[in-house]
């Protein structure tokens, strides 16, 4: 701008106490201070206390065996658990397995799939419109959501550490 007061900043033609406070919206300050912020008040500014990360536990996440297939699983964190033991089973084992016990009673279109919170389903895609538009006809429930595995405290031990 070249000073013509049209728009910019105006700063400069406002009024002004002798304290350097604006006459305009001067209203009395209320002391809301809260115990463990941090303030401004007249002599500096006043800490509140540190946040300290938690202890991240030494030992390793463990890698154990699938019972089904034998091979050790590398990502526990994508891991079910067995239904008879317990015990961490590969995801693909468990989805193969399903897909199996289900193989005789699907249609053309139909496709055994994890709906997530440990429930497998029968998903039934219509072949006109592709993947846009889908049917749950059977929900199975794989994981019970009330008791978790042993296992997968220790695994949320590592990740979630507050």
């Amino acid at each position: 701008m070249n000073g013509s007061e049209r728009g910019g900043n105006r700063r400069s033609s406002r009024r002004r106490r002798r304290d350097n406070e604006s006459w305009q919206g001067h209203r009395e300050k209320k002391d809301d201070s809260r115990p463990g912020q941090l303030e401004k008040k007249r002599g500096g500014f006043f800490e509140r206390p540190r946040w300290t990360a938690p202890e991240i536990p030494q030992e390793p996440i463990p890698v154990p065996d699938c019972p089904w297939c034998g091979k050790p699983i590398k990502d526990l964190s994508a891991a079910l658990e067995d239904r008879e033991s317990g015990l961490a089973v590969h995801f693909d084992c468990v989805i193969e397995r399903v897909a199996e016990r289900e193989g005789e009673s699907l249609e053309p279109g139909d496709t055994v799939a994890y709906i997530g919170g440990g429930r497998f389903g029968v998903v039934h895609f219509n072949s006109s419109s592709g993947a846009k538009s889908f049917k749950i006809r059977k929900i199975m429930e794989w994981e019970d959501k009330e008791n978790r595995a042993e296992w997968r405290k220790t695994v949320s031990d590592h990740f979630s550490t507050t």
